[in-house]
């Protein structure tokens, strides 16, 4: 099944795509994409209706972030062997781990706003998981059963005020529209292994990363449960779990995004996004 929300900013609907690619809209079922709709039961009675027997929407709806109000966007750095050598910096012993502003997140189509200030704007594709289930202190054997489904995501980062700017990588990584998600949240019945996706990005039509999520050091079963020992994760909360090579930062010379550019990623499976750049 695959959920998405449609509509114009902060007045999105529910919605679900069906087998011939056409958004049916779940309003009168559902009030929203939301940590409430995710837990197995919901999904189940979700699961169960007749695409044919919801209305249809137009194709030309502006599609928003296939999850409303996360509680946390946590994120996951380093975690593909050949991006960290790319930057320049040894595997990690255990995850690293970092936040995204939830403020952060935007539709998977809109627009890209460079910060002011900023010169190293930079683009990371990564698979985004979506909890569905309360995970607290959860074995790694038990950890996909809390996961609702996976999205795309976008780890836009200024490198910069990540790295240069000294403190955390949250500085760095959570401007207003760093955080595209979506374009549909895809349930975990439909994503077997989520250890065996490809994964790509684009700018300007220039195919810079080439991935799969295969190469990840920590894999997503790993990764929740290790998440739930220091925090409890809830219903709607996003984990973006990293990337692999071919950002603009480990490029000779690095290269960066600037007003004009578009941007095109997508994962197997998962769907595909297009943002353009513009001056924030």
């Amino acid at each position: 099944m695959k959920l998405l929300r449609y509509g114009p900013q902060g007045a999105e609907k529910p919605g679900l795509l069906d087998s011939a690619g056409t958004i049916r809209d779940l309003s009168s079922v559902l009030g929203d994409v939301n940590g409430d709709a995710l837990s197995p039961d919901a999904l189940a009675k979700l699961g169960a209706l007749d695409p044919a027997n919801l209305p249809e929407v137009d194709g030309a709806s502006r599609i928003g972030p296939c999850v409303a109000g996360a509680g946390k966007f946590i994120a996951i750095g380093l975690n593909y062997s050949d991006h960290a050598a790319e930057s320049g910096l040894e595997v990690p012993p255990e995850p690293v781990v970092f936040m995204k502003a939830t403020s952060s997140i935007c539709g998977p189509n809109d627009n890209v706003e460079i910060p002011r200030g900023s010169e190293k704007t930079d683009w990371e594709v990564e698979l985004g998981v979506v909890i569905g289930s309360k995970a607290k202190y959860v074995d790694e054997a038990d950890a996909l059963k809390h996961v609702a489904g996976y999205c795309v995501v976008n780890d836009v980062s200024e490198r910069a005020f990540q790295i240069e700017h000294s403190g955390q990588w949250v500085k760095g990584k959570s401007a207003d529209t760093f955080g595209p998600i979506g374009p549909w949240l895809v349930t975990s019945d439909e994503v077997p292994d989520p250890q065996a996706l490809s994964m790509w990005l684009d700018v300007n039509g220039e195919r810079q990363q080439d991935g799969s999520t295969n190469t990840m050091v920590y894999g997503v079963a790993f990764v929740v449960s290790y998440l739930s020992r220091f925090m409890t994760l809830h219903p709607g909360d996003i984990i973006t779990t990293g990337t692999p090579p071919g950002v603009g930062m480990g490029q000779k010379p690095p290269r960066y995004l600037k007003p004009g550019d578009t941007v095109s990623l997508g994962i197997e499976g998962l769907g595909e996004q297009l943002q353009h750049v513009i001056a924030g």
